[in-house]
């Protein structure tokens, strides 16, 4: 095995200081990738909007998802008008931020306001019972945000039409309340503009997992009181070294690193965001990272652990290797070339358009297009076509006490009869070289959190990565991946009956026909694509701990 080289890329600009720490077996690789951007001008180009940098089959998508290059400045005009609206708020005693939003909508505003202590509440879910409690969580102080680039967003609607009951039914003009992130030309902003809510506009020549520093990023954060303008700043300081043509480019040293790693087979990026200055930041790239590669079977996945000594993996020179220089992210593979790393020191904003910029270069290396998300929208088509009674019901396999089983695909055996035996059968399917567990949880992420847990405990049984996505929010992140990456991905989702259903105001279903008919849609489109998926339906959320022990 060929010991770790590190090298250390560092500058300051406009006055922020940034550090890249980046692992490599062989330096030499690094080099030759970088020297290689630099003479093809990549950043330059990127800078610059230049759509065919990803071949002729990308370039219509490129042509029109560049426009994040430049937030950092466009996007100041905003900072004035947000903080007017939040003294505003302030004044009528609205102290509480709501976010209904998904993927992008959701996750950037959620870091940038974890890593600011503000408290934003973050409506990302279908599950009836998370749903209730946010609606009736201190309404008379509420601001809803309510974020969806392309306004049809169906999780997104369904929380917008619960809040705007709830606001009726307590004698709350909505309108008053409710202030709409969307794209222009969007069905929500003619929906919007007719209820009379105050509406941001966003780029729509900008991605929805790109789109941290615009309005969908800034508006929510800002309401709830973090420093957008702090944000813009550090990421407009670090953009000069960003589209600069040079072998010290940071976006062209990380983007070289991850395509370098995916081109000897080392496609897992381990983030510890446990050691994060950034809570919540690992689930900012994971979505940005797999959504952007998981396509034509390739891909990197990210695998958020909760700390630099949760890996789990068979190798164990990573547990070193983190240990060196207490990395953030770790690439993990199956041949020789181990020991890939990379450790940012930089400003939240700044490692937000640095991850970009690499995410974006990789993507080139790696041969796709990392503008796209075709395989995100079969999972929303087969949820859609069971909402609609298109589509028939699973029949479970059996029932162990609380537990009803599912299981998509024909690779449980005939016989199967316990928990147990199903998970140990799932977890025989995986490939002991580069196969992948994704743990899906169709759960209440406040209630059910300590679940999660079941991450490491599973990490530490098969000694293989190990992903947790909190069910529906991972089918706009890693939902792409699962489908469209390389198929080496074996998955064990759990639902539960809720303690109450609610209805979707004015729609032919409830939170918890949704909820479902989003798992099992999902589940029908991955046997699709050959890979397993084992489900496991609880009784109520008292009986997820009968399924735990299956796991250890």
């Amino acid at each position: 095995m060929t010991d770790t080289a590190w090298n250390t890329v560092s500058g300051t600009t406009t006055g922020a200081a940034f550090k890249l720490f980046l692992g490599c077996p062989e330096q030499s690789d690094l080099a030759a990738a970088v020297d290689t951007l630099v003479a093809d001008r990549v950043a330059s180009r990127i800078a610059s909007q230049d759509p065919t940098l990803w071949g002729p089959a990308a370039e219509e998508e490129a042509g029109k998802r560049l426009a994040w290059v430049d937030l950092p400045e466009r996007s100041r005009s905003l900072v004035d008008e947000i903080a007017l609206l939040q003294v505003e708020h302030r004044e009528r005693g609205l102290s509480r931020v709501a976010l209904c939003g998904m993927g992008g909508s959701s996750l950037a505003p959620e870091v940038i306001c974890s890593s600011a202590g503000v408290e934003l509440d973050v409506v990302d879910s279908t599950d009836p019972d998370y749903v209730r409690r946010a609606v009736e969580k201190h309404l008379a102080e509420t601001v809803v945000v309510v974020s969806s680039k392309s306004g049809g967003t169906v999780e997104t609607d369904s929380q917008r039409r619960a809040f705007e009951k709830a606001f009726t039914d307590a004698g709350i003009d909505p309108a008053e309340r409710i202030i709409v992130v969307t794209d222009p030309g969007s069905p929500l902003e003619e929906q919007a503009r007719a209820a009379g809510y105050r509406v941001f506009l966003a780029d729509p020549a900008v991605g929805g997992r790109y789109s941290a520093l615009t309005a969908f990023g800034l508006v929510p954060s800002g309401l709830a009181g973090a420093d957008i303008a702090g944000l813009l700043d550090a990421a407009e300081a670090l953009r000069p070294a960003l589209e600069s043509d040079d072998a010290d480019n940071p976006g062209l040293q990380l983007g070289a690193l991850l395509g370098v790693a995916n081109a000897a087979d080392v496609d897992k990026l381990v983030i510890a965001d446990a050691a994060s200055a950034y809570p919540g930041f690992g689930d900012w790239v994971e979505q940005l990272v797999a959504e952007s590669t998981g396509k034509e079977g390739k891909g990197i996945l990210p695998v958020v652990v909760e700390s630099t000594g949760a890996t789990n993996f068979k190798r164990t020179t990573r547990d070193a290797l983190l240990a060196s220089v207490g990395s953030e992210f770790v690439l993990e593979g199956v041949t020789s070339k181990s020991g890939f790393g990379v450790h940012v020191d930089a400003p939240l904003g700044a490692q937000m358009l640095l991850w970009e910029y690499a995410t974006a270069i990789a993507g080139r290396m790696i041969g796709i297009n990392p503008f796209d998300q075709p395989d995100v929208e079969s999972a929303k088509a087969a949820a859609r076509e069971m909402l609609e009674g298109g589509a028939a019901s699973p029949t479970p396999v059996f029932v162990d006490g609380p537990v009803t089983v599912y299981a998509s695909g024909d690779w449980l055996p005939e016989g199967t009869s316990s928990v147990p035996e199903a998970v140990e059968v799932l977890l025989e399917q995986l490939d002991d070289r580069q196969g992948y567990l994704a743990v899906q949880a169709y759960l209440d992420r406040d209630r059910d959190a300590e679940f999660a847990e079941v991450r490491e405990d599973l990490a530490w049984r098969i000694r293989r990565p190990v992903t947790f996505g909190w069910g529906p929010r991972f089918l706009h992140s890693t939902g792409q991946y699962h489908k469209g990456g390389p198929a080496t991905g074996v998955f064990l989702q759990v639902t539960t009956q809720p303690v109450a259903d609610l209805a979707v105001p004015d729609r032919p279903f409830t939170f918890h026909e949704f909820l479902t008919a989003q798992a099992v849609g999902d589940a029908a489109v991955l046997a699709d694509h050959g890979r397993p998926v084992l489900r496991l339906h609880v009784n109520g959320p008292a009986d997820l701990a009968s399924i735990r022990q299956a796991f250890a």
